[in-house]
């Protein structure tokens, strides 16, 4: 199957074909640990998931090797760490356990590399002393930084000049740069904060050398694709090529971008009220599968927008799927889900692909074809079955019951202190409760119900 993916680098699809003939290497940019992944957060993984298991399906498991880094050093974790007063170390492993248990639980396959930053200390300082040799790089006041005009193709990547970038850029400006638009490779520490020995004294590294240093040091000076979200195409992106170019490495061929996320339509905000993490969604009960479906529903270089309607339209899809599938073994994926993964990660072409093989009777490899996607409807078939049962135990549970009767009581009497305390009770017990037109009550219970809460409820 011939492969086309977008590349940022020249602005056009291209069919892709990896340097070494039969094998495919790929470095996406990870988190920076030190809180839970958000939802905004999980789209870059789950694009990239998609491709890792589009290249598996062509190449081979055994020839694909893709690498995500995890940043675990950063003026953010020591923030974090001097707010709480724990171990910065303490912090970053707990919070890499987090992402990893959540992107999972959304389908997300394990990269086969996932380096720590703290761990490639050595070539970052190697790289850095090369990029000096060079005259690619300069050390002030304890300090190294990048000399970007030696490097005349910066800011091809984002399609933007040098000197436009410093116009119409936050860029700092600080007393030990030759330019303004210089970036930090190397900066000093204070015995407060972590830090390595070097020749420029003790320090840590800026932001942007992590990635190429551990990018050589896993997939070598060439490799196949680079990816990450848009947000990072500058300066983040267009940094790694500069210091990796000017250390004499070809770097990565094909460049991908992610678009952003948003919440029903407005960007996604803690003072909008509408900031969520991946976390969030599933201790409230939406599936792992949900989420995934609704990801992949729309295409990776446009604007993904999470909506409650989206996120019941997947739903109410993958339980006719459930249906559709139950009890059948899979056989192998439908070749017009393959063909539109392989048209640049078309996954809206896909998943409508899918609505057709549902309606025509081939449920093995509508199974299979599910699979492909990343999506375990088993899991989800099982998951909804445990649910569905609980539920109805709910209804005929003494307490609720009780509280149910008492409920409507209160409303008929117009008692509105006390339906609202049951109902917040309810809510607090992690039972979620919606009216229905004549009157009825109907349960759904969150991943985090508890009914030893509802006792105080009596």
């Amino acid at each position: 199957m011939t492969i086309k993916l977008y590349n940022t680098k020249t602005r056009q699809k291209e069919v892709f074909k990896p340097i070494v003939d039969g094998k495919a290497s790929m470095y996406v940019c990870g988190p920076t640990v030190y809180e839970r992944a958000h939802l905004g957060n999980a789209r870059p993984v789950l694009v990239f998931d998609m491709l890792y298991r589009l290249l598996r399906h062509e190449y081979g498991a055994e020839n694909v090797k893709y690498v995500r880094n995890f940043t675990d050093v950063d003026d953010k974790i020591n923030a974090r760490a001097a707010q709480t007063g724990r171990p910065i170390s303490e912090i970053t492993d707990e919070t890499i356990g987090w992402f990893l248990d959540d992107m999972g639980a959304l389908g997300a396959l394990e990269p086969t590399d996932m380096p720590r930053a703290t761990e490639y200390i050595a070539p970052m300082i190697a790289m850095i002393e090369d990029l000096i040799a060079k005259g690619h790089a300069y050390a002030a006041e304890g300090h190294v930084l990048f000399k970007v005009r030696s490097y005349k193709d910066y800011g091809k990547l984002s399609g933007r000049s040098v000197d436009d970038m410093i116009a119409g850029a936050r860029v700092e400006v600080a007393p030990y740069k030759e330019d303004p638009m210089d970036f930090v490779l190397w900066k000093p520490s204070s015995d407060d904060l972590p830090g390595w020995d070097s020749p420029w004294g003790r320090g840590r590294p800026g932001w942007h050398i992590e990635c190429s240093a551990m990018a050589y040091e896993l997939l070598g000076a060439a490799f196949d694709i680079h990816g990450g979200g848009n947000d990072l195409t500058f300066p983040h992106h267009e940094n790694e090529i500069a210091q990796s170019k000017c250390a004499g490495h070809d770097f990565a061929n094909v460049w991908m971008h992610n678009e952003m996320l948003q919440v029903e339509g407005k960007k996604m905000s803690k003072s909008l009220g509408n900031f969520f993490t991946v976390r969030d969604l599933l201790d409230q009960g939406v599936p792992g599968e949900v989420i995934r479906f609704v990801m992949l529903s729309t295409h990776y270089r446009k604007p993904m927008d999470w909506t409650e309607k989206k996120r019941d339209e997947a739903e109410k899809t993958l339980g006719d799927w459930v249906k559709a599938t139950d009890g059948v073994v899979p056989s192998l994926p439908d070749k017009g889900v393959v063909a539109a993964i392989s048209d640049d990660l078309n996954t809206a072409g896909a998943i409508t692909r899918l609505h057709e093989l549902s309606k025509s009777g081939d449920k093995a490899t509508l199974k299979a074809s599910i699979h492909f996607l990343g999506i375990d409807i088993d899991k989800f078939a099982k998951e909804q079955s445990i649910l569905s049962s609980i539920e109805e135990g709910l209804k005929t549970a003494p307490i609720v019951e009780a509280l149910e009767i008492e409920l409507k009581k209160a409303r008929l009497e117009k008692n509105f202190a006390r339906a609202d305390e049951i109902r917040d009770g309810f809510k607090n017990a992690g039972l979620t409760i919606t009216y229905d037109s004549d009157g009825g009550i109907t349960f759904k219970r969150e991943a985090n119900f508890d009914p030893t809460k509802l006792e105080a409820l009596k």
